[in-house]
């Protein structure tokens, strides 16, 4: 970039590109592990400290909240004052916090320490920055893909891992083995090359930054605490209006502030803003209702009108093994998005999610069939996953890579509650007579909303246009006046 803007370009040595996408992948597997590794913890919290499961759930919700934040403001600082130092800060403050939760005495440190370890949300868009800035031009969709679906196979590898050393230590431990993981990824994380770009004249929107993160943490709020709260009930109603007017008061800041925390111009563009639209409703249709319902359906008991009978560690293992099918495929869709574009990444894993959807309501009575048709879903998965942050790639400018895929992490973590959210809703509509497992027709539902999201994420796919990753256009953002003058402000 030329300095006018600001950007100065700084000379750097050369790394290997698999030695760099190794140290990425090692990195963005602290932050996976970390969001799935207390779902195992759970029972053990609750004995250890004699407190409810909602009380104990707080767990997951501070490192949400944090996590969330982080994405979208760390990835703009990443892209401000340089991704290696920003990256290797975010691991040593995790591994901090691991360390507050192993030591423990009670659960409000415990929460303390995971909201702490949440700042490993802003890992993945920092990856993504990284990748841009070292990669050659022929090998950032390949390297943008590998590191996307490493976080799809650590967040599965997370329950089996934590699941072992919970059964075999205790679940102090599960914060040891974060924290030393955090530690070796932010050693090797110094062999990555320097930051490349840096804006010495920018400085830190810090209005945007107060404004952004009770906006999108009170949202998160009503969203994760709504299956316990119920939708209706006016502190869940009340932190999501709440959340939103904050957020319309922080996009009428972002548009008008000379620099700005996060350039909400850019999804005025028509490729950028349908691609936020289908992360936002994948994420919602297909990542946050089959992660919960595959779980139970397996773990089910072979009495209840849908059920596999697979203990948790059994159904944890199965789903891992499956899923690294996903991370096999990831360089064909990176292959298929640097030849192509990410859209056609896009259009192939909304077509396997509608198969998948139709797999998953005909295989699903044995282990057998099951195993097949979560297949299907994972190969849907690592193309819906890999082509967002490449369709990305292909339509901004380098500099600002970690703060739009920060902005889009963070909307697959809200949309993933409210598809979570919805999942446990179809589920408990109908149930078995006297008990509270669920019927043939609840699961049915959910399937139809998996495919039914895929098909409508199809549409928006073939709206976004055709152009590959060689045609990208690279521009500035439109400004607010010509967003006027154009009718979408």
């Amino acid at each position: 970039m030329s300095s006018s803007n600001g950007i100065a370009r700084t000379l750097r040595p050369q790394r290997p590109v698999p030695l760099i996408i190794a140290v990425l992948i090692l990195a963005d597997v602290v932050s996976a592990f970390e969001s799935t590794m207390m779902f195992n913890a759970l029972p053990k919290i609750m004995a250890a400290f004699a407190v409810t499961a909602v009380e104990a759930s707080w767990t997951l919700t501070a490192f949400a909240l944090v996590a969330a934040t982080s994405a979208a403001v760390c990835g703009r600082l990443g892209d401000m004052y340089g991704r290696r130092t920003l990256l290797i800060a975010l691991l040593l403050v995790a591994a901090v916090g691991s360390v507050v939760s192993a030591c423990a005495g009670s659960l409000t440190v415990v929460i303390i320490g995971r909201a702490v370890q949440g700042v490993s949300g802003g890992v993945l868009p920092l990856c993504y920055g990284i990748i841009r800035e070292n990669l050659p031009e022929e090998r950032i969709a390949i390297g943008v893909s590998m590191v996307a679906s490493a976080a799809m196979l650590a967040g599965a590898a997370g329950t089996v891992v934590s699941g072992l050393i919970i059964d075999t230590l205790s679940w102090h431990y599960i914060f040891v083995f974060a924290a030393g993981v955090a530690l070796v990824a932010a050693f090797c994380a110094l062999a990555l090359p320097r930051s490349a770009f840096t804006d010495s004249t920018a400085h830190v929107d810090w209005p945007g930054a107060f404004l952004f993160a009770p906006a999108i943490a009170l949202v998160l709020l009503g969203i994760t605490n709504a299956p316990r709260w119920s939708w209706p009930d006016t502190r869940t109603l009340g932190s999501i209006f709440t959340g939103l007017v904050l957020f319309a008061a922080w996009s009428w800041w972002e548009l008008r502030a000379d620099s700005p925390l996060i350039d909400v111009r850019f999804f005025l563009d028509r490729k950028q803003g349908l691609a936020l639209l289908a992360n936002a409703l994948l994420s919602a249709g297909v990542f946050g209702t089959t992660g919960l319902a595959l779980q139970l359906l397996m773990q089910t008991p072979t009495s209840a009108p849908v059920g596999l009978g697979m203990s948790a560690t059994a159904a944890g293992t199965a789903t891992f093994c499956v899923t690294m099918l996903g991370f096999v495929l990831a360089p064909f869709s990176g292959r298929l998005s640097h030849r192509f574009g990410g859209r056609r990444a896009l259009l192939v894993g909304t077509v396997c999610g509608v198969l998948s959807a139709v797999a998953l309501a005909l295989l699903h009575d044995t282990v057998p069939r099951m195993i097949c048709a979560i297949a299907v879903l994972n190969i849907a998965l690592v193309f819906m996953l890999t082509s967002i942050p490449n369709l990305v790639v292909e339509g901004v400018p380098a500099e600002h890579t970690s703060e739009v895929t920060g902005v889009h992490a963070v909307a697959r973590t809200a949309f993933s509650g409210v598809g979570s959210s919805v999942a446990t809703l179809l589920l408990s509509l109908s149930t078995a007579p006297g008990t509270q497992f669920a019927t043939e027709d609840a699961y049915r539902n959910v399937f139809l909303l998996v495919g039914g999201s895929s098909a409508v994420g199809l549409l928006l796919a073939l709206l976004i246009g055709k152009g590959g990753a060689g045609q990208a256009r690279f521009q500035e953002p439109p400004s607010v006046s010509s967003a006027v003058g154009e009718g979408r402000l």
